[in-house]
């Protein structure tokens, strides 16, 4: 066949590793695990498990720094302003907070109204072989899910490489891992199943205008 395919809208998703991850790690998951002694944390869309207050740079400065320019600096490299690309007319503010997952413990499907990027990093996959194969995958879906599966739930479209379009994009998880995303894409996160809690940090983006008073 002479049929051309091309793909439109392409919705990037961005997985880095972050570097030093190991004392990063090391130093971060104490002030975490002193943090949930103290304050019985809140409830939004984990079931089950200990989520933060967004007070994380309150308590963990130095640190959340650390891990907060690193991500800026992901968003930067993935996003342009078209009218002054060479120097952005905006500025990130960050909203921050942690999830402590149990097992069994995971995170009902939903989006980050208002926010530009949405990030993940993984502090601790609860895994004891370091590559987080036991569940806890995070779970991006297709914004045009469910309509795709209404009348034939098992026809797919092919990408215009060749391969299965699925409407929901599991990725597993590992310790030092990031993975950042549009804040649009309706996210959540399958029951971990690990023997040990897993512990990460999500973080929103905002794009400020510089001259916002």
């Amino acid at each position: 066949m002479t049929a051309q395919v091309v793909g439109l809208f392409d919705t990037p998703i961005v997985v880095d590793e972050l570097p030093n991850a190991a004392s990063f790690n090391a130093a971060l998951k104490p002030l975490i695990q002193a943090r949930r002694a103290e304050r019985p944390g809140v409830s939004i869309s984990n079931i089950g498990g200990w989520q933060s207050e967004h007070d994380v740079a309150e308590w963990a400065a130095e640190p959340v720094e650390y891990l907060l320019q690193h991500i800026f600096a992901l968003a930067n490299a993935h996003c342009v302003d078209i009218v002054s690309p060479g120097a952005p007319r905006h500025q990130w503010a960050s909203d921050i907070w942690v999830n402590v997952s149990p097992p069994h413990a995971s995170n009902q499907m939903h989006t980050h109204p208002g926010a530009y990027w949405s990030a993940i990093y993984y502090v601790d996959d609860g895994s004891d072989t370091g590559d987080g194969a036991i569940g806890g995958e995070l779970v991006i879906e297709d914004p045009r899910m469910p309509m795709v599966l209404m009348t034939m739930p098992n026809l797919r479209l092919r990408s215009p490489n060749g391969s299965v379009h699925e409407p929901q994009l599991k990725m597993k998880v590992r310790s030092g891992r990031i993975i950042m995303f549009p804040s649009w894409l309706s996210h959540g996160v399958v029951p971990h199943q690990g023997a040990r809690d897993r512990i990460s940090i999500a973080i929103n983006l905002l794009a400020v205008p510089l001259n916002s008073t």
